[in-house]
């Protein structure tokens, strides 16, 4: 009564009014704080993906650039994918090719490289096409008889030299020994230890990676942050069960975005398509893996 008496009874119902909104004000703060760090996060991701695109624009440009200062024709005179029994067969014709002393020319092209002189002066005009078909190992000899640029699964170091046969080991290109070859997804792992093309053991298994964005609750960032963390957690599942089998030779194929994570164990590396259950998609990543491509330029 005595509240009401001194007007102290609607003072403290505005008090508790206020002390509401200043609640209210400091959710909405804390809400702001969280929006700013997510869209500076987004922004620093937004502004790394940017330079990335920049730097492989201004490869491209001085790519196309080189290409199109050398003079050479404009198409290759055959291409062919070759299958098991028809790549043995080209690499025995080059295996058999023999020449007098530095009659025959044998280089490895990367494609991180711009294209060395010896090959230029190799192949003359057709020195752009041997460019457009790196990475590759391009052969032809002083006589011009022999022409050819052919995709490598597993690639030696660089080189170029000329020589009286071609320099070529099978290993570059059909499963010989014993080797792994490993796929990765960012959901999936398979992995197959074989002798020569017999796959002698199998290992392999998926992870559960959220598909979807959360309806209420988690922000966006959020949900990109748990998706990331879900698929290091695969990736190092993936990882330990390749150093558990310490392979000599490991081929590691899969998800272009994901198997960069396994050069320091790779022998060589290929981004592939394959799709279905462990086993299956293994199967189809293997097919893929030992595929050569034939040009002749």
């Amino acid at each position: 009564m005595l509240d009401r008496l001194l007007g102290r009874a609607s003072l403290k119902e505005r008090v508790a009014e206020l002390e509401e909104e200043n609640h209210h004000l400091e959710r909405q703060l804390d809400a702001e704080k969280e929006r700013r760090a997510d869209a500076a996060t987004e922004r620093q991701r937004a502004e790394a993906e940017v330079n990335r695109l920049e730097d492989r624009v201004a490869e491209l440009e001085d790519r196309v650039e080189r290409l199109q200062d050398e003079e050479g024709e404009s198409t290759f005179r055959a291409e062919e994918t070759l299958s098991r029994a028809r790549l043995s067969e080209v690499l025995t014709r080059l295996e058999s090719f023999e020449t007098e002393p530095e009659g025959v020319f044998t280089a490895y092209i990367d494609a991180e490289r711009s294209l060395p002189g010896p090959v230029r002066d190799a192949f003359g005009d057709r020195a752009s096409l041997v460019a457009s078909a790196a990475p590759c190992l391009a052969v032809t000899d002083d006589a011009g008889l022999l022409s050819a640029c052919l995709s490598v699964p597993s690639p030696p170091s660089p080189f170029t030299g000329w020589g009286d046969t071609v320099r070529l080991e099978r290993s570059w290109f059909e499963p010989t020994g014993e080797h792994v070859v490993a796929l990765v997804r960012s959901d999936l792992f398979a992995m197959g230890e074989y002798d020569g093309r017999e796959r002698t053991a199998f290992h392999g298994f998926d992870s559960e990676l959220k598909s979807q964005h959360s309806k209420g609750g988690f922000s966006q960032s959020r949900f990109e942050r748990l998706r990331d963390q879900q698929i290091d957690s695969h990736l190092d599942r993936c990882r330990a069960a390749i150093e558990e089998v310490s392979p000599d030779r490991l081929y590691v194929v899969g998800e272009g975005s994901v198997i960069h994570e396994f050069e320091d164990l790779a022998t060589a590396t290929k981004p592939v398509d394959a799709t279905g259950e462990p086993a299956e998609a293994l199967d189809d990543a293997v097919r893929s893996l030992w595929t050569v491509r034939l040009r002749v330029p």
